[in-house]
């Protein structure tokens, strides 16, 4: 019986261990695997989409296919208020281990679709219930992760440990891009049948690598001692709504500031290679570039947020994406290749870098953790919308039509000026101890 008791008691001491370390390796590992699934799609919808899921090459089919990319930003909203809900409810590492799975199981059957020559109509329809898939999943990854990493964390040093959620879709982008770019090199006739379908298949293996990481993880003790005291809410969601309205919308609003990367890793690309006759390869490598040079900022932005606070780190990433984009795109109009790539570093790993490294402990240090998850998910999923659409709405309105990139860096502003302004509105939180963030609800709440 002693022995029970000895065993049962350090098994409790080891859950409620903080192990910052291992907690961001996992979400680094699940963000890269399940954001190199996400950005897999955004490349394809780019470059190869419009010639095998639509009827024909034409410029409608590069707006429809950048529209399938923009799906998974509707089912993404569905799957925070559910995904969140049970985070709150069950635990964090628990649904980030669905998240992977269902991630994974979807992307690799994309690999497996049969084109529209095969069966017309049917196979745009079965992209677009894969890509629905994928937005599920996506839309507890981050919140999950980013709630994790902030919860393991030591007071002091919380950006920068959840600041590699963030890095890890970093790295996913950079093998999406890479595995891509020898995919573009193929003859027509193997890349547009067997070739494009290689780097779906190819998520399977990483998914199994990353399980096995993720699942030696144990939960926070934030959300242990929330459950020892009796302390989970019954419906996360009517807490939230109730006590964080106001920090819900504003994640929302801040969020918007993540258009800049799909105008950046998939809009960019279609302006590059429509506009600017820029071999795809190319694009891929600008992509390549900006993401690689971000592994190395974004912590070093996360590290500056846990010295000078969050807000100002946030506001200087939203308004520098905005003055560099123009020079960015104005660039893929011209042969100046050292330009393209100096203008790529400059506006992703040194601007943009800045607001992604700092959004998930800004976000999340908004919330209780009776709530965090729920509120990290709806919030920035909500706020995501704007960026899974910002392709196919700037293509609408002449983004990909010579001059185009007037209105994509109009865009890019004023995106940039409403997730900078509310930034502005929120608390200063990077003083705040782990324990006191958010308002601390009763149990009867």
């Amino acid at each position: 019986m002693q022995t029970t008791r000895k065993s049962a008691a350090s098994a409790a001491g080891q859950a409620g261990k903080r192990t910052p370390v291992k907690a961001a390796l996992a979400s680094f590992m699940g963000s890269a695997v399940e954001y190199y699934d996400f950005f897999i799609f955004g490349s394809a919808a780019a470059l190869i989409f419009p010639h095998i899921f639509f009827p024909d090459a034409s410029t409608n089919a590069a707006v429809m296919s950048l529209a399938t990319f923009g799906f998974a930003y509707v089912a993404r909203p569905i799957g925070a208020i559910i995904l969140g809900h049970f985070g709150d409810k069950i635990g964090r590492q628990k649904v980030l281990m669905f998240t992977l799975v269902v991630m994974g199981a979807s992307t690799f059957a994309i690999g497996c679709l049969p084109t529209f020559e095969q069966v017309g109509w049917l196979s745009p329809a079965l992209l677009v219930f894969a890509r629905l898939l994928q937005g599920l999943s996506a839309a507890g990854e981050q919140a999950g992760a980013s709630s994790l990493s902030l919860e393991h964390a030591p007071d002091h040093r919380r950006s920068f440990f959840t600041s590699w959620t963030l890095t890890g879709t970093q790295g996913g982008q950079i093998l999406a891009a890479m595995i891509f770019i020898p995919v573009v090199a193929l003859p027509d006739e193997i890349k547009y049948s067997i070739g494009w379908r290689i780097p779906f298949w190819l998520s399977a293996a990483v998914v199994v690598v990353t399980f096995f990481i993720r699942r030696s993880l144990h939960e926070t003790p934030e959300f242990e001692e929330a459950k020892k005291n009796n302390e989970i809410a019954k419906l996360p969601l009517a807490v939230l709504l109730r006590f964080h309205w106001k920090d819900v919308l504003r994640v929302v609003l801040c969020a918007f500031i993540a258009a800049v990367s799909t105008v950046y890793g998939t809009l960019a690309i279609s302006y590059g290679k429509t506009i600017g006759n820029m071999d795809e390869s190319i694009t891929l490598w600008l992509v390549v570039a900006g993401n690689i040079g971000a592994l190395f900022t974004q912590p070093l932005f996360g590290m500056l947020a846990d010295k000078i606070g969050r807000k100002p780190v946030f506001i200087y990433g939203a308004l520098a994406s905005a003055a560099i984009m123009p020079f960015y795109l104005r660039s893929m109009e011209t042969d100046n290749t050292l330009a393209q790539f100096g203008l790529s570093l400059l506006v992703f790993s040194c601007a943009y870098a800045a607001a992604n490294a700092v959004w998930p402990s800004f976000y999340a240090e908004m919330f209780s953790s009776q709530v965090r998850f729920s509120g990290l998910a709806i919030g920035t999923q909500l706020g995501f919308l704007m960026a899974g659409f910002a392709p196919s709405i700037v293509a609408a309105i002449g983004g990909l039509e010579p001059g185009g990139w007037v209105q994509i860096s109009l865009f890019t502003a004023g995106i940039a000026v409403v997730a900078a302004v509310s930034a502005m509105t929120a608390r200063e939180t990077f003083r705040v101890p782990t324990a006191q963030l958010g308002h601390q609800v009763t149990k009867a709440a």
